[in-house]
């Protein structure tokens, strides 16, 4: 059973302000990810309470970084079901997780960050070890 949209569109909001684009099928979330995509931050959105009080914070706070992903992309648990699925079907062995955050090169993983890394820590740290990905893995924007 999916959650209502009335209760869960504040909570895309709190990414899409950041200009996180939202892939609500299979075949967006293909297209986001595909092989030739750049650098990707994929965040599985959910209604819990550390998505909303650390990992969406997280990710403005991280998008403000001079190293940012080509793209950053979000599905959400328990909504966007299907896109979902697909998501953790592109990472392999990694057990669902959500809130959690993937970092895609030309469509495929090279960073993860699921929710006991996100509980643990506040937004800041999180934002921190976000950007400390890009350092590694995008490349700066130029201003």
């Amino acid at each position: 059973m999916r959650y209502p949209e009335q209760l869960i569109a504040a909570m895309r909001r709190d990414l899409t302000q950041y200009g996180v684009v939202e892939t609500r099928t299979p075949e967006e979330v293909d297209r986001t990810l595909s092989p030739d995509s750049g650098t990707v931050l994929m965040i599985v959105n959910s209604v819990c309470g550390c998505a909303a009080g650390k990992a969406r914070p997280a990710v403005g706070m991280a998008l403000q970084h001079s190293a940012r992903p080509d793209k950053v992309a979000t599905v959400f648990a328990g909504a966007d079901l299907e896109a979902v699925a697909r998501v953790r079907e592109l990472l392999p062995g990694v057990p669902p997780s959500s809130p959690s955050m993937a970092l895609f090169r030309d469509g495929r993983p090279v960073f993860m960050l699921h929710r006991h890394e996100i509980e643990t820590r506040q937004a800041p740290e999180i934002a921190q070890v976000l950007a400390q990905a890009f350092d590694r893995y995008c490349v700066p924007v130029k201003q």
